[in-house]
């Protein structure tokens, strides 16, 4: 028994000190630094009622918020298809489709103001036809654009992972009955893959509110949570409120995932 208890701790030893120091010791210095600036702990009541501070926090819950959905509807789609079907080049489209995986978010921001910038395609294309350039990059929209991008991948690999493992009889049983394909998808297909798709949401979700490398590269001025953390800490040497704000930010996005994983009974970060 002694033995199996030493075994037990030896083994646990290095995940404790990863833990210990990855973690507890970084966020236990964030929180002092929180609170050591000139409003002290109230620094946190600013950051949830200051305008600029409120203004910006909505703004990335609610593209967060639309990102998320627009994802899980095209992977959706995209998912139970490709799922479902074998073409001639179903595995290069497969691998194709999860390419952006590869890429971080600089790289990203620059393929769409190469999409969406002022000498882009969109903007030639937009002038050519209406006479007019429609730029979009450096705006919420090319923020929009680009987190939509690098979220397809692991939300298309997850719905697939879940869509292969659908029973068609349920979906044979349920035409049989009368139903229609509509309602084949709402009442069958959708819940079957519900875990996957709040699994999967939840991450596409905590990613978009916290990406900073693709809003950076399209501009600095873009009102979204890590951009307002990214001036606060360097531009206002206001380190305090940088702190707070990440620990709003933080907060925000573990309750999504806590909530995820309360409603799909399993861990969320299986579907990254």
């Amino acid at each position: 028994m002694k033995t199996d208890r030493i075994t037990l701790l030896a083994l646990a030893a290095p995940v404790a000190i990863v833990f210990v120091a990855f973690f507890i010791v970084p966020l236990g210095k964030l929180f002092v630094m929180s609170g050591a600036g000139p409003l002290g702990w109230g620094a946190y009541s600013v950051a949830l009622t200051e305008p600029r501070y409120w203004r910006s926090l909505a703004s990335t819950v609610l593209l967060a918020g639309s990102v998320t959905a627009v994802t899980l509807v095209i992977s959706g789609i995209a998912g139970v298809f490709l799922a479902r079907t074998r073409f001639i080049g179903h595995s290069v489209l497969t691998s194709m489709l999860t390419l952006p995986l590869a890429f971080p978010g600089v790289v990203i921001g620059f393929m769409i103001i190469m999409l969406g910038g002022r000498q882009g395609l969109v903007p030639a294309l937009s002038d050519a036809l209406l006479g007019e350039r429609w730029v979009f990059a450096y705006s919420i929209v090319g923020l929009f654009v680009g987190y939509v991008y690098f979220s397809i991948p692991r939300t298309i690999l997850t719905v697939m992972a879940a869509a292969e493992k659908l029973d068609p009889r349920l979906e044979e049983a349920a035409r049989s009955l009368g139903a229609s394909s509509w309602r084949v998808v709402a009442d069958v297909i959708v819940p079957a893959l519900r875990p996957a798709l709040v699994a999967a949401g939840a991450i596409c979700f905590a990613t978009a509110m916290g990406a900073f490398g693709t809003a950076f590269t399209l501009a600095t001025k873009i009102n979204v949570l890590p951009m307002v953390i990214y001036s606060e800490f360097t531009m206002q040497a206001n380190i305090a409120m940088a702190a707070v704000l990440s620990f709003v930010l933080g907060f925000i996005t573990w309750a999504a995932l806590a909530v995820a994983r309360s409603i799909t009974g399993a861990s969320v970060a299986a579907a990254a």
